[in-house]
């Protein structure tokens, strides 16, 4: 962890800080929600001893990175800006990009926007939902899953929410007596893949920092939604691998299994190379099976 080197610069108007590590050729990791740059430790460190230079910035929001307060500055168009932003200070054409949970979902936005500067993707757990012009997706969320779905309690400006970042995401979210063996009760305690120095690592970050910044991505959903119309019906065009976890909630939800078995997930990215389904892993898989996940990486890259 020595190794990494820990870095700053100013993107789109914010101060960015950024952690890299290696030489050659640059795979981008996007961290989700509620992690930072940190989840990736495991794959810098391996990557890198392959000949690849890592770079995994905080997004806009999070840990050492600024964190501006209105929610309208949290779109998809600022935080794929931000990373355009780096991409261009740091004088790189395209890159390898590496995605989980909400860095998937930028992810597929910087696909979307900008598929010149992606030689490939491996995105996990969030899958590409197209844009549906006929309904707002928080409008759509509190129909299917009620008002306590975490997305829509997250709406509110000033919520109390105890997050335990550092345990399963299938007890994170509170989605109704249906997915009831999903959760685990309390006690809570942490995961063998999980140390106490990971652990402090996090909690000095948000101790500091708050957890408003990385609500309002949740609550720029119906804006993002806005703003795109224009990409309505666009397809990711990059070469893509996907990875989840059987029992992460993400691909428990409702018609998700459906839409990947079943070609949807195809037809929105016709790019897509490979689906890998692993058994009995949850939501964090990248930290659960640090290894695997970095065996996959490394194996779809070096393809293109």
């Amino acid at each position: 962890m020595e190794k990494i080197q820990h870095k700053y610069i100013k993107v789109n108007g914010i101060n960015m800080h950024y952690a890299e590590i290696g030489e050659g050729p640059v795979v981008l990791f996007i961290h989700g929600f509620p992690e930072l740059w940190y989840t990736w430790r495991h794959q810098m460190l391996f990557i890198s001893s392959k000949g690849y230079r890592c770079i995994a910035p905080d997004l806009r929001g999070f840990g050492d990175t600024d964190a501006p307060l209105e929610h309208t500055s949290y779109t998809a168009l600022h935080i794929v800006g931000d990373l355009v932003c780096l991409l261009d200070s740091l004088e790189l054409d395209k890159v390898y990009l590496v995605g989980h949970d909400w860095g998937a979902i930028i992810s597929w936005y910087l696909c979307l926007f900008r598929p010149d500067r992606i030689k490939a993707l491996v995105n996990m757990s969030v899958v590409y939902n197209p844009r549906n012009p006929w309904v707002k997706p928080v409008k759509y969320m509190r129909h299917v899953y009620g008002d306590d779905f975490y997305i829509c309690r997250f709406q509110v400006k000033f919520v109390y929410i105890h997050i335990l970042f550092f345990i399963s995401f299938k007890y994170l979210i509170l989605v109704g007596k249906r997915f009831a063996n999903s959760f685990n009760p309390p006690p809570y305690t942490i995961p063998s893949w999980f140390t106490e120095k990971d652990l402090d690592y996090f909690a000095s970050k948000y101790r500091a920092t708050g957890f408003r910044g990385p609500f309002n991505y949740y609550r720029c959903f119906d804006l993002n939604w806005e703003l795109c119309a224009a990409w309505t019906g666009s397809k990711i065009n990059v070469p893509t691998k996907f990875l989840v976890g059987d029992i992460d909630l993400t691909y428990n939800f409702p018609g998700i299994k459906k839409y990947i078995e079943g070609g949807g997930f195809k037809r929105s990215v016709p790019s897509l190379k490979e689906v890998v389904v692993m058994e009995g892993v949850g939501h964090f898989l990248n930290q659960e099976k640090p290894q695997e996940i970095s065996n996959h990486i490394y194996d779809f890259i070096t393809k293109f």
